[in-house]
Protein backbone atom coordinates (compact mmCIF):
# COMPACT_ATOMS: atom_id res chain seq x y z
CA UNK A 1 0.00 0.00 0.00
CA UNK A 2 2.85 2.21 0.81
CA UNK A 3 4.43 1.37 -2.30
CA UNK A 4 1.09 2.00 -4.40
CA UNK A 5 0.92 5.39 -2.49
CA UNK A 6 4.25 6.59 -3.06
CA UNK A 7 4.14 5.58 -6.76
CA UNK A 8 0.42 7.91 -7.24
CA UNK A 9 1.94 10.88 -5.55
CA UNK A 10 4.91 10.77 -7.92
CA UNK A 11 3.17 10.42 -10.57
CA UNK A 12 1.00 13.40 -9.43
CA UNK A 13 4.03 15.35 -9.38
CA UNK A 14 5.19 14.55 -12.51
CA UNK A 15 1.89 15.21 -14.29
CA UNK A 16 1.71 18.51 -12.50
CA UNK A 17 5.07 19.25 -13.92
CA UNK A 18 4.34 18.58 -17.34
CA UNK A 19 1.46 20.68 -16.83
CA UNK A 20 3.15 23.42 -15.24
CA UNK A 21 5.66 23.57 -18.30
CA UNK A 22 2.88 23.39 -20.85
CA UNK A 23 0.72 26.25 -19.26
CA UNK A 24 3.50 28.37 -17.93
CA UNK A 25 4.07 31.57 -20.15
CA UNK A 26 6.29 34.57 -19.22
CA UNK A 27 5.33 37.56 -20.64
CA UNK A 28 8.46 40.02 -20.30
CA UNK A 29 7.57 43.92 -19.38
CA UNK A 30 7.43 45.35 -22.58
CA UNK A 31 5.09 42.76 -24.07
CA UNK A 32 1.52 42.00 -23.93
CA UNK A 33 -0.38 39.08 -24.04
CA UNK A 34 -3.14 38.09 -26.02
CA UNK A 35 -5.18 34.96 -25.39
CA UNK A 36 -6.93 33.43 -27.93
CA UNK A 37 -9.15 30.40 -26.49
CA UNK A 38 -10.44 27.89 -28.93
CA UNK A 39 -9.85 30.61 -31.56
CA UNK A 40 -11.52 33.64 -29.94
CA UNK A 41 -10.06 36.68 -27.67
CA UNK A 42 -11.07 35.44 -24.02
CA UNK A 43 -10.49 38.00 -21.26
CA UNK A 44 -7.99 40.98 -21.03
CA UNK A 45 -4.85 41.72 -22.09
CA UNK A 46 -2.32 39.40 -19.95
CA UNK A 47 -0.03 41.73 -18.43
CA UNK A 48 4.15 40.94 -17.46
CA UNK A 49 4.71 38.36 -15.70
CA UNK A 50 3.76 34.26 -15.25
CA UNK A 51 0.53 33.63 -16.98
CA UNK A 52 -0.78 30.35 -16.81
CA UNK A 53 -2.93 28.84 -19.91
CA UNK A 54 -4.82 25.94 -20.25
CA UNK A 55 -2.81 23.29 -22.55
CA UNK A 56 -4.22 22.86 -26.33
CA UNK A 57 -7.25 24.94 -25.81
CA UNK A 58 -5.70 28.28 -24.85
CA UNK A 59 -3.00 30.16 -27.26
CA UNK A 60 -1.27 33.27 -25.76
CA UNK A 61 0.32 35.59 -28.55
CA UNK A 62 2.87 38.36 -27.25
CA UNK A 63 2.90 41.46 -28.69
CA UNK A 64 5.70 44.15 -28.55
CA UNK A 65 4.92 47.76 -27.20
CA UNK A 66 7.76 49.06 -27.61
CA UNK A 67 8.85 52.08 -30.56
CA UNK A 68 9.03 50.53 -33.57
CA UNK A 69 11.73 52.13 -36.27
CA UNK A 70 10.66 51.44 -39.31
CA UNK A 71 12.96 52.77 -42.20
CA UNK A 72 10.78 53.96 -45.49
CA UNK A 73 12.65 52.86 -48.52
CA UNK A 74 13.59 55.43 -50.76
CA UNK A 75 10.20 56.67 -53.50
CA UNK A 76 10.73 58.16 -57.00
CA UNK A 77 8.27 61.06 -57.41
CA UNK A 78 7.65 64.63 -59.52
CA UNK A 79 7.02 67.41 -57.64
CA UNK A 80 4.48 69.50 -58.46
CA UNK A 81 7.29 71.52 -60.10
CA UNK A 82 8.06 68.89 -62.36
CA UNK A 83 11.22 68.17 -61.03
CA UNK A 84 11.86 64.34 -60.28
CA UNK A 85 13.57 63.39 -57.02
CA UNK A 86 14.38 60.26 -54.92
CA UNK A 87 12.96 60.53 -50.81
CA UNK A 88 13.52 58.17 -48.28
CA UNK A 89 11.78 58.78 -44.43
CA UNK A 90 11.61 57.23 -41.39
CA UNK A 91 8.21 56.17 -39.39
CA UNK A 92 8.55 55.78 -35.32
CA UNK A 93 5.09 54.22 -34.11
CA UNK A 94 4.22 52.28 -31.09
CA UNK A 95 1.38 49.12 -30.27
CA UNK A 96 -1.46 51.10 -28.02
CA UNK A 97 -4.02 48.41 -28.64
CA UNK A 98 -2.34 44.28 -28.34
CA UNK A 99 -6.14 43.13 -29.03
CA UNK A 100 -6.31 45.26 -32.53
CA UNK A 101 -3.37 45.10 -33.47
CA UNK A 102 -3.52 41.14 -33.66
CA UNK A 103 -7.61 41.45 -34.88
CA UNK A 104 -7.69 43.95 -36.90
CA UNK A 105 -4.93 43.66 -39.44
CA UNK A 106 -2.70 40.94 -40.47
CA UNK A 107 0.56 42.06 -40.15
CA UNK A 108 0.84 45.38 -38.71
CA UNK A 109 4.45 46.61 -39.59
CA UNK A 110 4.09 45.70 -42.95
CA UNK A 111 0.74 47.93 -43.54
CA UNK A 112 2.25 50.77 -41.40
CA UNK A 113 5.10 50.23 -44.37
CA UNK A 114 2.77 50.11 -47.29
CA UNK A 115 0.90 53.17 -45.68
CA UNK A 116 3.75 55.52 -45.32
CA UNK A 117 5.36 54.43 -48.98
CA UNK A 118 2.12 55.40 -50.65
CA UNK A 119 1.71 58.15 -48.41
CA UNK A 120 5.38 59.79 -48.97
CA UNK A 121 4.81 59.24 -52.93
CA UNK A 122 1.45 61.58 -52.58
CA UNK A 123 3.41 63.85 -50.60
CA UNK A 124 6.33 64.39 -53.26
CA UNK A 125 3.68 65.10 -56.07
CA UNK A 126 1.97 67.89 -53.55
CA UNK A 127 4.74 69.60 -52.45
CA UNK A 128 7.04 71.89 -54.42
CA UNK A 129 11.43 71.41 -54.68
CA UNK A 130 11.81 74.35 -52.42
CA UNK A 131 9.20 72.78 -49.74
CA UNK A 132 11.19 69.69 -49.76
CA UNK A 133 14.57 71.29 -49.04
CA UNK A 134 13.48 73.47 -46.74
CA UNK A 135 9.94 72.62 -44.94
CA UNK A 136 10.62 69.20 -44.18
CA UNK A 137 8.78 69.97 -40.37
CA UNK A 138 5.82 70.81 -42.61
CA UNK A 139 5.74 68.00 -44.76
CA UNK A 140 6.72 65.44 -41.87
CA UNK A 141 3.59 66.70 -39.87
CA UNK A 142 1.81 66.68 -43.31
CA UNK A 143 3.27 62.87 -43.71
CA UNK A 144 2.51 61.96 -39.75
CA UNK A 145 -1.39 62.96 -39.65
CA UNK A 146 -1.72 60.82 -43.58
CA UNK A 147 -0.02 57.59 -41.68
CA UNK A 148 -1.61 58.12 -38.19
CA UNK A 149 -5.54 58.03 -39.61
CA UNK A 150 -5.62 54.49 -41.14
CA UNK A 151 -3.18 52.89 -38.54
CA UNK A 152 -5.56 54.88 -35.17
CA UNK A 153 -8.14 51.71 -36.29
CA UNK A 154 -5.15 49.03 -36.17
CA UNK A 155 -4.19 50.06 -32.35
CA UNK A 156 -0.90 51.55 -33.09
CA UNK A 157 -0.04 55.29 -32.72
CA UNK A 158 2.32 57.10 -34.84
CA UNK A 159 4.78 58.76 -32.71
CA UNK A 160 7.27 60.75 -35.70
CA UNK A 161 7.72 60.81 -39.14
CA UNK A 162 11.33 62.33 -40.45
CA UNK A 163 12.38 62.73 -43.85
CA UNK A 164 15.97 61.54 -44.06
CA UNK A 165 17.30 62.83 -47.69
CA UNK A 166 16.17 64.19 -50.98
CA UNK A 167 17.91 62.83 -53.80
CA UNK A 168 18.10 65.34 -57.02
CA UNK A 169 19.02 64.14 -60.05
CA UNK A 170 22.95 65.54 -60.94
CA UNK A 171 21.78 68.51 -64.13
CA UNK A 172 19.42 69.79 -61.51
CA UNK A 173 22.32 69.56 -58.86
CA UNK A 174 24.75 71.61 -61.34
CA UNK A 175 21.67 74.21 -61.94
CA UNK A 176 21.00 75.12 -58.62
CA UNK A 177 25.35 75.47 -57.52
CA UNK A 178 25.30 77.46 -60.69
CA UNK A 179 22.54 79.55 -59.03
CA UNK A 180 24.05 80.09 -55.65
CA UNK A 181 27.21 81.10 -57.54
CA UNK A 182 25.42 83.44 -59.34
CA UNK A 183 23.82 85.11 -56.57
CA UNK A 184 27.24 85.29 -54.44
CA UNK A 185 28.91 87.22 -57.07
CA UNK A 186 25.45 89.65 -57.19
CA UNK A 187 25.93 90.33 -53.71
CA UNK A 188 29.69 90.48 -53.88
CA UNK A 189 29.36 92.66 -56.46
CA UNK A 190 26.77 95.02 -54.70
CA UNK A 191 28.91 95.07 -51.60
CA UNK A 192 31.70 96.61 -53.68
CA UNK A 193 30.45 98.82 -55.01
CA UNK A 194 28.70 100.42 -52.00
CA UNK A 195 31.96 100.33 -50.77
CA UNK A 196 33.52 102.37 -53.74
CA UNK A 197 30.48 104.83 -53.07
CA UNK A 198 31.14 105.06 -49.31
CA UNK A 199 35.26 105.97 -50.12
CA UNK A 200 34.48 108.13 -52.80
CA UNK A 201 32.28 110.30 -50.70
CA UNK A 202 35.31 110.16 -47.80
CA UNK A 203 37.69 111.53 -50.63
CA UNK A 204 35.97 113.96 -51.46
CA UNK A 205 35.30 115.06 -47.68
CA UNK A 206 38.91 115.00 -47.49
CA UNK A 207 39.53 116.78 -50.70
CA UNK A 208 37.51 119.68 -49.14
CA UNK A 209 39.23 119.82 -46.03
CA UNK A 210 42.48 119.73 -47.80
CA UNK A 211 41.68 122.42 -50.11
CA UNK A 212 41.77 124.78 -47.19
CA UNK A 213 45.42 124.12 -46.26
CA UNK A 214 47.82 123.42 -49.20
CA UNK A 215 50.52 122.16 -46.91
CA UNK A 216 48.23 119.41 -45.87
CA UNK A 217 48.30 118.03 -49.62
CA UNK A 218 52.46 118.08 -49.20
CA UNK A 219 52.27 116.22 -45.89
CA UNK A 220 50.25 113.62 -47.11
CA UNK A 221 52.65 113.42 -50.10
CA UNK A 222 55.28 112.81 -46.95
CA UNK A 223 52.96 110.21 -45.36
CA UNK A 224 52.46 108.01 -48.80
CA UNK A 225 56.68 107.99 -49.05
CA UNK A 226 57.09 106.86 -45.77
CA UNK A 227 54.53 104.38 -46.13
CA UNK A 228 55.83 103.37 -49.50
CA UNK A 229 59.62 102.75 -48.39
CA UNK A 230 58.80 101.07 -45.66
CA UNK A 231 58.52 97.70 -47.93
CA UNK A 232 62.42 98.43 -49.23
CA UNK A 233 61.46 96.38 -52.52
CA UNK A 234 61.36 99.09 -54.72
CA UNK A 235 63.00 102.13 -56.22
CA UNK A 236 61.05 105.46 -55.56
CA UNK A 237 61.31 108.48 -57.75
CA UNK A 238 59.67 111.40 -56.41
CA UNK A 239 59.86 115.05 -57.73
CA UNK A 240 59.64 117.58 -55.12
CA UNK A 241 57.87 120.95 -55.45
CA UNK A 242 59.57 123.86 -55.17
CA UNK A 243 57.27 125.34 -52.88
CA UNK A 244 57.65 122.22 -50.46
CA UNK A 245 61.09 123.72 -50.07
CA UNK A 246 60.12 127.08 -49.12
CA UNK A 247 57.61 126.13 -46.91
CA UNK A 248 59.95 123.79 -44.88
CA UNK A 249 62.70 126.85 -45.16
CA UNK A 250 60.23 129.01 -43.08
CA UNK A 251 59.58 126.16 -40.46
CA UNK A 252 56.16 125.62 -41.63
CA UNK A 253 54.84 129.27 -41.09
CA UNK A 254 52.55 129.55 -44.15
CA UNK A 255 52.72 132.68 -47.00
CA UNK A 256 49.82 134.87 -47.40
CA UNK A 257 48.26 134.35 -50.78
CA UNK A 258 50.17 137.17 -52.57
CA UNK A 259 53.41 136.07 -51.81
CA UNK A 260 52.75 132.31 -52.67
CA UNK A 261 55.21 131.50 -56.16
CA UNK A 262 53.80 130.84 -59.18
CA UNK A 263 53.34 126.75 -59.55
CA UNK A 264 53.66 127.14 -62.95
CA UNK A 265 56.72 128.90 -63.06
CA UNK A 266 60.12 127.68 -62.98
CA UNK A 267 62.11 128.66 -60.24
CA UNK A 268 64.77 131.20 -60.38
CA UNK A 269 68.15 130.13 -61.06
CA UNK A 270 70.99 130.21 -58.19
CA UNK A 271 73.80 132.43 -58.85
CA UNK A 272 76.10 131.31 -56.36
CA UNK A 273 77.16 128.57 -58.35
CA UNK A 274 75.24 125.68 -56.09
CA UNK A 275 73.43 122.65 -56.83
CA UNK A 276 69.88 123.68 -58.48
CA UNK A 277 67.24 123.22 -55.39
CA UNK A 278 64.71 120.52 -58.29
Amino acid sequence: MVTDLVVAVAAAGSAGLVYLATAARVVKQYERGVLFRLGRVTGEVRPPGLNLIIPVVDRLQKVNMQIVTLPIPAQEGITRDNVTVRVDAVVYFRVVDATSALVKVEDYKFAVSQMAQTSLRSIIGKSDLDDLLSNREKLNQGLELMIDSPAVGWGIQVDRVEIKDVSLPDTMKRSMARQAEADRERRARIINADAELQASRKLAEAAQQMAGTPAALQLRLLQTVMAVSAEKNSTLVLPIPVELLHFLERGGQQQPPDQLPDPGREPAAHTDGGPHPG
